[in-house]
This record gives structure tokens, C-alpha cells and sequence, in this order.
């Protein structure tokens, strides 16, 4: 805020735009390789078969959802929940080791900003270049960049919400229904609205929705202790600040080792000073730690002005990884992950639900024999087909027949009428009855259902 500025007037000032400047080190390398890895598995894994089958569809319509190989139903609801716990948990370990990590380097706004800021600076040049180019009138060179800039922020936009619509419907038939322009209305709409998200977060606000939209910046302190890893300047080392030859010895011009280059703002994607402490803005990306570290060798200085270290670090104090609040998250996180491991490979591929027919309590037959009629619905989970094996399992007196033939392809729901009898004398009023269904070809896919037979009260 300038001198002559109301603070009133700073609320409703535009927000300057932040120049990126391009960085190179091993943080920057980090992160080029997270950004390929995760846009990878983004663009490749709806193109991949699995099992004769896209590896990853979440076929809404028919409710199933396909991961390389397994089929979950709205039965397997339990597991999402389960997910979205451990996806919790994890950001909350995660911040509590080493700060926001997660922003720095997968989250799909850096990621996806990352390669809106490459085909920039393809267009356009590095970082001064693209500040004269914006201040520079319009003229037929900047319309001919602007043109070609908007052209691939606009085409990566499109393919991103092609294939953000492909993990619903099979991207193949949604290719081929885009290029015979048969859309239908939802994948119009959900295609053009991710495309007009990624291009309007990743392309024009960019570090706003870091700063301003993002919740996890505002309660990210919270999970913070001194023991946290984060991006911090050295101020005892670097303060006063101040320019100065390579040649001149700091201790005599009574400098820190900071020469007051700016770099570290210059390259900071969210425009902080990271020299301002540690602040909501700070997406712990550490381009600021790789130009230090580049500066600092240029000038003959110890690397590690501004480097990962915790606030116990800082004042010279002892800092523990492997603390009580660590050690908790880990145990909960291992124990999350391999129950949900073990149910999945353990779970039986196989729903039966047996429901009586409300038509009639129960007939009467010949031979003083009584019956009851259920309906009984089969879900075959499996990718195979299978035969069904049908047993009373605790009652020696009841007779049952299923009809028709109780045999299902996979993925397939049937529905199957299922006759019970019973002598009259085998008692009275109603007995439980557990129905045990088995697949022949695979004796561990079993199921036990219980119900009600109902018989005369006298």
C-alpha cells in the first residue's frame, strides 16, 4: 500500500499480477517431475484397457465404478468413505511433517498453473518479456502472441474436460461422439465447464485461488507446531540486508549475507517475500531456496539462507521428526490403509437379498405341508460367470427349490422366485431360516442370508 493510500482504498485495488520468474535446482526439478507424473496419470489412465475394459470408469448410469480390474457397486459405498478419511488424515500428516508439501507439489491448481506458465513462457519469453509484452501497446507482434497463447491455454483447457468426462463415460465413445458432434447434454455441459475451470484457475487466477479461495491456507496453522518443516529465511545469518561486490567482506560493511537481490520474490509463484517470515500465501514450493542457493554460490556463501527447517531449528534448538503426534497419525493412517487392503481382497463378489412374498403369510398343501414363496435377488459381482449352489443351512425339516436356474453373467442382477415347505408339525407360529448361497466353481464366494418361515399358530 502506497503512502497516499487509504486502507480502504487497498481493498478495492486490483490485484497485481505476479510474473513467475523460471528457476532451475532440485526443488524445480521435483516438481517438473511431480507435474508430469500426475498429469500423466490424469491424460493416460482413461486411454489404458484393464481386463478388456477402460482401467478407470465411473460409470454413473449403470452404478459401477471400474479401478484396474475391480468393479465397486453402490454396496461398496463404505470404501469411498474410507478413502476420503485416509485422504484426510494423510494431508493432515503430511502438513503436521513437513507444512503444505501438498500445495508445493500435487495439488491439481500448482500442477495444472504450471503448465499454463510453460506454454507462457513458450509464447512469450521469461519473465521481463512477458512484463514489457503486457505493457507494451497492441501491435501486431503482441495480438499474433496473445493469439497463439490463448489458442493453447484454450486447447489444453478443452482436453482436460474431455478427458475429466472421459472417466465417466468411455472416452472412446466420447471421442467418437465429439467428432461426430453427438454429445449429449450433460457431457456438453460437464466438458465445457472443467475446460472453463482449469482455464479460468490455471490460466487467469492463478495464485488468487491460493491465496483468496483455498481453505486449506486458512486452517493450515492449525496443524502446524515447531517442530513442522517449512520454508523459512534465515534471519540471523542474512540480516541487514544489503548490496555489495563479490569481492567485499560482509563483516567489514557490518551486512548479513543477504544482498538484497529479490530473486527469491521474483521466482515465488504466489509474489511473496519469503524474507517477511512465514506467511498464509507460502505454498512451500521452494523456488526461493533453489535461486538463493544459486545466488549464494555465486557470491563464494553458504548455501541455506532460505532452506526447509523447522522454528526449533531456527533458534538453535533441538527438533524431533518422530514426535507423539507423528507416531499417532502414522499407527492410524497404516491401520486405515491395510483394513481397507484387507476388506477389498477379502470381500465375497457375490449380494443376495431374500424377501417374502407380501401376496400370502403361508399355503397350505396337500400331505399337510406348508409353503412360503420369497423373491430373491442376486448380484453377481464378479467379471465370471457362476452357478448357484441354494441351501437351508439350520433346519433339516425345510424343502426348498429356486426357480428358474439360479446362474448369472457377470455383472448381472437377477431376480429368482424361491419356494420353501415344511411339514405342519415342524412348529409353530414361525422358525428363523439361514439361506446359504455358494458359487460351485469357487466355494469361497458364499453368502448367508436369514429370514422368517412363517407356519399355522394352532
Amino acid at each position: 500500500m502506497s503512502q497516499t493510500e487509504s486502507p480502504g482504498d487497498a481493498l478495492y485495488r486490483k490485484e497485481p499480477k505476479v510474473y513467475p520468474r523460471d528457476v532451475k535446482g532440485r526443488f524445480a526439478s521435483l516438481r517438473r517431475v511431480a507435474m508430469f507424473v500426475l498429469l500423466g496419470i490424469y491424460y493416460l489412465f482413461p486411454w489404458i484397457d484393464w481386463a478388456g475394459r477402460q482401467s478407470v470408469l465411473f460409470d454413473l448410469p449403470a452404478r459401477k465404478f471400474y479401478i484396474f480390474g475391480l468393479t465397486f457397486w453402490p454396496q461398496d459405498f463404505i470404501f469411498l468413505a474410507l478413502l476420503l478419511i485416509i485422504a484426510g488424515l494423510s494431508l493432515f500428516f503430511v502438513t503436521a511433517v513437513a507444512g503444505r508439501l501438498w500445495c508445493g507439489y500435487a495439488c491439481p491448481q500448482t500442477v495444472w498453473t504450471e503448465a499454463f506458465l510453460w506454454m507462457e513462457r513458450l509464447v512469450e519469453g521469461d519473465r521481463n518479456k512477458r512484463i514489457k509484452l503486457d505493457a507494451a501497446p497492441w501491435t501486431g507482434n503482441k495480438i499474433l502472441k496473445e493469439t497463439v497463447k490463448q489458442v493453447l491455454w484454450i486447447s489444453f483447457a478443452l482436453w482436460t474436460g474431455f478427458t475429466f468426462v472421459g472417466f465417466f463415460t468411455p472416452i472412446r465413445e466420447l471421442g467418437h461422439s465429439v467428432l461426430n458432434f453427438q454429445l449429449g447434454a450433460w457431457e456438453t455441459f460437464w466438458l465445457l465447464f472443467y475446460s472453463f475451470a482449469t482455464y479460468g484457475n490455471a490460466g487467469i487466477l492463478r495464485e488468487q485461488v491460493c491465496k483468496y479461495m483455498c481453505p486449506y491456507a486458512r486452517f493450515q496453522g492449525a496443524m502446524f507446531d515447531k517442530e513442522t518443516l517449512v520454508i523459512a529465511y534465515d534471519e540471523a545469518r542474512g540480516e541487514p540486508r544489503g548490496g555489495r561486490r563479490k569481492s567485499d567482506d560482509p563483516a567489514e560493511k557490518d551486512l548479513g549475507d543477504c544482498i538484497d537481490c529479490t530473486l527469491c520474490v521474483q521466482v515465488c509463484p504466489t509474489g511473496i517475500d519469503i524474507r517477511d517470515g512465514l506467511q498464509m500465501e507460502c505454498i512451500a514450493c521452494a523456488a526461493c531456496i533453489d535461486v538463493c542457493d544459486q545466488v549464494m554460490e555465486k557470491m563464494d556463501y553458504a548455501p541455506g539462507l532460505i532452506k526447509y527447517t523447522t522454528e526449533q531449528s531456527l533458534h538453535n534448538k533441538d527438533s524431533k521428526v518422530f514426535r507423539p503426534r507423528i507416531i499417532a497419525y502414522a499407527l492410524v493412517l497404516l491401520t486405515l490403509i491395510g483394513g481397507v487392503l484387507w476388506s477389498i481382497s477379502d470381500r465375497v463378489l457375490l449380494r443376495a437379498e431374500l424377501l417374502r412374498d407380501r401376496n400370502a403369510l403361508y399355503r397350505e398343501l396337500p400331505g399337510d405341508i406348508i409353503e412360503n414363496v420369497y423373491r430373491l435377488k442376486l448380484i453377481n459381482m464378479d467379471n465370471k460367470t457362476h452357478h448357484y449352489s441354494i441351501e437351508v443351512i439350520n433346519n433339516d425339516d425345510i424343502k426348498l427349490s429356486v426357480s428358474p436356474e439360479p446362474v448369472l453373467d457377470p455383472e448381472q442382477v437377477g431376480t429368482f422366485i424361491v419356494h420353501m415347505q415344511a411339514p405342519a408339525t415342524a412348529g409353530r407360529g414361525s422358525m428363523k431360516v439361514d439361506v446359504q448361497f455358494t458359487a460351485d466353481d469357487q466355494p469361497g464366494m458364499q453368502r448367508v442370508v436369514s429370514s422368517r418361515f412363517l407356519l399355522p399358530v394352532n
